[in-house]
């Protein structure tokens, strides 16, 4: 058992851990409204410019499972440590007056501390009381979705006045400041853990989910080179397959991939795995509508910082839900929640569809959006934590991340898929109706999100209480 840090480490160690999971989270979506300005600023098409923030996401999603595995073990804080230096390395990057493909570089290593997230889960679980590990892992699981609400309109804004440089020496600065609260705040971890890291694993699922990742990201392929596509995803389910079969029969497994078979982890990720379809769905159609001139018949043709506030709702009702969700669990179980979330996020699919004619209806929107996703996002850990070790919180959440970043690039490509299809012939922008459909297909994303959470519900999971669950050891898991 690990000791408690002393009272003032202990005060410090909550502030630090959600300071830390905003900021790679924020650094992390600085791409999005930084697109056209890189483009511009780099002499590159709109195409090329959008690399700057898929390749972050890539980054994100492959080096997530590893560094949950590493963080399982007795280097935790060494590995944390060392992921915010290379994200501060990678920012520094991104400042210098260096060609676009330093650029990419840099926006690489920023995306790599998307994976610390979890790893600020396992910290709290294992340094601080019940109750409070509890409402902190909530609190770490929902800055860490509402960041790109923070870093949207602030990057935005720097945009306008200093140009992209200015906007990526916030995130410089900013990264730099997390890298000191780490090194200043972040304990060891508790004695007698191990663990090895299957690097013929980690390549493979590297693989598999960069082809993933790029499919969805890229849906000019599908359209231009179908058959290109369809072999590359192919490719990737076998390398996914051949990665799970390994995993199986590994006794170091990159992920724990006999705990994923556990119904109430199972059935969470899939619930995460849909749901970030829709939420990221709901998310890019707002944006984007927002600022589509006039010209086109509808839309508000806002510049990109005002379309920045647009996701202020977002963030400010997505982390009042996760103050009220760790108290809310107290009386309702996980998977309920889960439900009701997704309930909550197809609402602002409905009012999006059937009321979007001015501003106020799509603040609206985004707001409901914002409690929904903020909720939901607080009551996953639970669901999956209460049937995991301690030993295991960093790997776990890991993988549920990976799953919930995968979804969010499918929500963003199908966006994309549906606006095209409802863009006529020589037109630039889609037709109004294209949105409602779409909005129709994000609704159904969260039909099955609360159908599958509702099933959870009965099969029976265990309390959702994060630093409740059991520490048994794993099959084939070293313990010493």
């Amino acid at each position: 058992m690990s000791a408690a840090p002393e009272h003032s480490e202990a005060r410090l160690l909550v502030p630090s851990l959600m300071f830390i999971a905003l900021v790679v989270a924020a650094v992390a979506s600085l791409g999005t409204p930084l697109i056209t300005s890189v483009a511009t600023t780099f002499h590159v098409a709109l195409d090329s410019a959008q690399w700057t923030l898929t390749i972050a996401l890539l980054s994100g999603a492959v080096a997530t499972p590893v560094l949950g595995r590493l963080g399982a073990g007795p280097h935790r804080r060494a590995t944390i440590l060392a992921t915010l230096a290379v994200v501060v390395a990678g920012s520094a990057l991104t400042v210098l007056p260096l060609p676009f493909a330093w650029l990419l570089v840099g926006r690489a290593a920023q995306g790599v501390g998307l994976g610390l997230t979890a790893l600020m889960m396992g910290v709290a679980r294992d340094h601080l009381p019940e109750e409070r590990g509890a409402a902190t892992i909530a609190l770490i699981s929902v800055v860490s979705i509402i960041g790109a609400g923070v870093g949207y309109p602030l990057a935005a804004l720097l945009t306008e006045f200093g140009g992209v440089r200015a906007a990526y020496g916030l995130g410089l600065l900013v990264t730099a400041t997390a890298l000191l609260t780490a090194w200043r705040s972040i304990p060891v971890a508790p004695e007698g853990r191990s663990a090895h890291v299957d690097v013929a694993g980690a390549l493979v699922l590297a693989g598999g989910l960069f082809l993933v990742l790029f499919l969805a990201g890229q849906t000019s392929l599908w359209s231009d080179h179908l058959a290109v596509a369809v072999v590359l995803a192919i490719v990737a389910m076998l390398l996914l397959c051949v990665w799970a079969a390994s995993e199986l029969r590994s006794k170091t497994p990159l992920v724990d991939v006999r705990a994923m078979r556990h119904p109430a982890v199972a059935g969470a990720n899939i619930a995460m795995f849909v749901a970030g379809i829709g939420m990221y769905l709901l998310l890019t159609l707002i944006t984007r509508y927002a600022q589509t001139p006039h010209s086109a018949g509808y839309g508000f043709g806002l510049t990109t910082f005002v379309a920045g506030l647009v996701l202020v709702p977002f963030s400010v009702l997505g982390f009042v839900a996760g103050r009220l969700t760790p108290r809310v669990r107290e009386r309702i179980e996980g998977p309920l929640l889960l439900a009701g979330s997704a309930v909550v996020v197809g609402g602002g699919f409905v009012l999006f569809a059937a009321a979007r004619s001015n501003l106020a209806e799509l603040f609206t929107a985004m707001g409901v959006l914002g409690f929904g996703v903020g909720s939901f996002s607080a009551a996953m850990p639970g669901v999956i934590l209460a049937v995991t070790p301690k030993s295991e919180t960093s790997s776990a959440m890991s993988f549920n991340y990976v799953v919930r970043s995968v979804g969010y690039s499918l929500g963003s490509a199908m966006g994309g898929l549906v606006l095209a299809a409802g863009t006529d012939t020589g037109q630039l922008f889609p037709n109004d109706g294209a949105y409602t459909t779409a909005a129709l297909v994000g609704l159904a994303a969260m039909a099955i999100t609360t159908l599958t959470s509702l099933t959870l519900a009965r099969q029976g999971s265990p309390e959702t209480n994060p630093t409740a669950a059991p520490a048994r050891a794993q099959p084939g898991r070293s313990s010493r």
